[in-house]
């Protein structure tokens, strides 16, 4: 029954989630350091995984994000880099890349950015209450609702299972 509780603890952490929009992001270029601590002060509460320096150089290593102008990031590069963060461990890298190119070709980056980060603290803030989404008006708006599901579903069993996490027994060996 504790772990339920803290389970419900956690729900309600959730449903106060907040996270910036376009506009919340710093309004100049970023260096390196200053990115990393950003994106984990964001993330973190959430209980995504630290990004480390190493992870965002490899992401413009494989043209995953634009390289920095300067040794400097711009919205643009936070904003994928915070998609990437949420999508990440579901997909792969470049799958990532390819539903944010898709999503903007048909929207503005920003619009695009801020409708999926509003969709995500939507369904956030009702983690727990049943749920109906609005039909998908196109399969843009399909693969962000799809999307936004994903990375909560994974929240959510990520959560589970570290709360219900037992030490498992060793297996005697047959002598």
């Amino acid at each position: 029954m504790a772990d339920y509780n803290q389970y419900t603890r956690w729900e309600n952490q959730m449903h106060k989630a907040k996270l910036p929009r376009w506009d919340d992001l710093p309004k100049f270029d970023l260096y390196m350091d200053q990115v990393t601590a950003l994106i984990n002060d964001i993330l973190g509460p959430l209980g995504i995984d630290t990004i480390t320096p190493a992870m965002i150089n490899n992401y413009v290593k494989h043209h995953v994000i634009l390289a920095p102008v300067k040794k400097k990031y711009q919205t643009m590069q936070l904003t994928d880099i915070l998609m990437i963060s949420l999508l990440k461990p579901m997909f792969q890298t470049d799958t990532v890349r390819s539903g944010i190119d898709q999503i903007t070709a048909g929207d503005y980056p920003k619009q695009a950015y801020d409708n999926f980060i509003g969709q995500l603290e939507d369904r956030l803030h009702h983690l727990g209450e049943e749920q109906v989404q609005p039909a998908a008006k196109d399969l843009n708006e399909k693969l962000m609702q799809v999307a936004v599901d994903a990375v909560v579903a994974r929240l959510q069993s990520e959560k589970l299972l570290h709360l219900i996490k037992r030490p498992l027994r060793k297996i005697e060996k047959s002598k």
